[in-house]
């Protein structure tokens, strides 16, 4: 039972608007995260699960999940308990959270600048591959980013996590870089 309420969540989620594909926005989207995304990113290759896949496989990408996560409150009084969130995410895949938002704090920019730069060695044309989950607007937001800050080789996982579960491949708990 529980296999075709997934089957038909993930199939509502996944369709496209009645009035057809969801156009590519000149800018960043900025609310409305999980909603259908628009089949292209300029400048960007839009992967498939195969394609996707098969990056993974041969190593020559890097894979950064965008998936936002809430970070404990700083004024949380002493004696509350705080439970971290977990998150699940596509096998040796780096967790960069929160740097697919529409608009970033200056904090969150330099954190995703800093570890572009780490995970590419500094080198602008290192295979990058974006994704969060189906129909999530950060993937879309991070990757069209990356390209703003000057990364040549930006590939988009539109179908992110969710895919590649679907489509055989391995997933584990990860936690954001700090």
């Amino acid at each position: 039972m529980r296999s075709l309420i997934a089957q038909a969540v993930a199939a509502e989620v996944s369709a496209q608007p009645a009035n057809g594909p969801v156009p590519e926005p000149q800018d960043y989207r900025t609310d409305d995260y999980r909603t259908p995304v628009p089949l292209t990113l300029r400048g960007a290759t839009v992967l498939s699960d195969r394609e996707a896949m098969k990056i993974w496989s041969a190593k020559s990408g890097v894979f950064i999940d965008v998936y936002p996560h809430a970070p404990k409150p700083d004024n949380l009084p002493a004696d509350t308990l705080w439970r971290e969130t977990t998150h699940q995410s596509i096998e040796d895949a780096v967790w960069l959270p929160n740097v697919g938002y529409g608009v970033l704090a200056p904090t969150t920019d330099a954190y995703f600048r800093r570890h572009l730069e780490a995970l590419t060695n500094h080198d602008k044309t290192k295979q990058l591959v974006f994704f969060c989950l189906r129909n999530c607007w950060m993937s879309w937001n991070a990757a069209k980013r990356a390209m703003s800050y000057g990364y040549t080789n930006v590939d988009w996982y539109r179908d992110g996590s969710d895919g590649w579960q679907e489509a055989g491949g391995l997933v584990e708990e990860v936690s954001p870089l700090p």
